[in-house]
């Protein structure tokens, strides 16, 4: 087979190439062409299909958070900005029925925050809710620390229960506390009364004593917020490497020298995370105080959460609970704001 092809001198040979201009003569076997469009290829997406696809992986991220925006969007904030702007009218039970609510400026907010209840119920919500978080935290970082030390097999039925006492839903756990509290038929005034130390405590009513109430509510709060920040806690300091408390055996270091000097240092990130969700979570408690004690007695458990039902669904006051909702929003985010800085801040040096 012979070859057509012109035979190249050295001058061609010699010559730059440069895709088939410049000297005004191209490649025979279109070398030239090729190495262009491997140069344009290089340099980036060239022509409509590389730009369809720079759009297209540039509003992925659009896309995909979609649909999470908007339901945020109407779970969270509709309700939210619909909130303050009930709380500046004169919203009763006619603008339930009418649709229409007179402007009243900020008569909702000088009546709410002159009313006798105000201060008592703020310094009440406070007090109660560092209680039940100190309680689920200390009651927590001792469930986790047990959790280290059993075997497989107690470890995982220890779990299991956990997880079967935090997935009950709160409802249904406050009807079965306010069951074992009953006077005359309750399982607990029958222990006690079995005990014959206490006297007789059959006819006993929790909830009609303030010191008693607030027992019944905190246990079961607690009760129901131990098995998430035990759990939490423990897949933390999981992770934390053996060789660190086998250093501190050798030195003769002992537990609690090392829960102190090891654990703790390492569980403070998780730590802050767990208590910042459990004032959020116990500021807003509303289920069990009201199915164990309404408010009572005396208005001994009237937290903000429950002024707020009482204002709005029993006095039918509806603009002064929505402002009561937005103090207790604001309340809520002073607390939590310090230790939302420390969060993110902790985030950033780990970055």
């Amino acid at each position: 087979m012979t070859s057509t092809a012109e035979p190249v001198t050295d001058a061609e040979q010699s010559a730059p190439v440069t895709g088939g201009r410049g000297t005004g003569r191209s490649r025979p076997d279109g070398a030239g062409g090729r190495t262009g469009s491997a140069r344009s290829g290089a340099g980036g997406p060239a022509g409509p299909g590389g730009r369809r696809r720079s759009l297209v992986g540039s509003r992925a991220p659009l896309v995909l958070l979609a649909p999470a925006a908007l339901l945020l969007l109407a779970l969270v904030v509709y309700p939210l900005v619909r909130l303050v702007v009930i709380s500046f009218q004169d919203y009763g039970l006619r603008a339930i029925f009418t649709g229409q609510a007179g402007f009243a400026g900020l008569t909702n907010y000088t009546d709410v925050l002159t009313d006798a209840s105000f201060w008592p119920v703020i310094l009440r919500t406070v007090l109660v809710t560092g209680a039940m978080v100190l309680g689920t935290i200390v009651i927590g970082m001792g469930v986790a620390q047990l959790l280290t030390r059993l075997g497989v097999a107690m470890r995982t039925i220890v779990s299991v229960v956990l997880v079967l006492a935090w997935a009950m839903p709160n409802v249904a756990s406050s009807l079965v506390w306010q069951w074992l509290f009953q006077p005359f038929y309750g399982v607990l005034n029958w222990l006690i009364t079995q005990l014959r130390v206490f006297g007789d405590h059959t006819q006993d009513n929790w909830a009609s004593h303030p010191g008693q109430a607030y027992t019944i509510v905190l246990t079961l709060v607690i009760w129901q917020a131990v098995p998430f920040v035990a759990l939490t806690l423990y897949a933390a300091q999981s992770q934390i490497a053996p060789e660190y408390y086998e250093a501190g055996a050798l030195d003769g270091a002992s537990v609690w020298t090392m829960y102190r000097a090891i654990t703790l240092p390492a569980l403070a990130p998780t730590l802050l995370l767990v208590s910042i969700l459990s004032v959020i979570w116990d500021f807003n408690v509303f289920n069990q105080i009201w199915l164990l004690t309404r408010g009572g007695p005396e208005e001994a458990t009237l937290t903000l959460g429950i002024w707020t039902f009482v204002q709005s669904f029993v006095s039918n006051a509806y603009g002064q609970g929505a402002a009561i909702a937005v103090i207790s929003t604001l309340i809520l985010g002073v607390l939590t704001s310090y230790y939302i800085r420390r969060l993110v801040r902790s985030g950033e040096e780990d970055l």
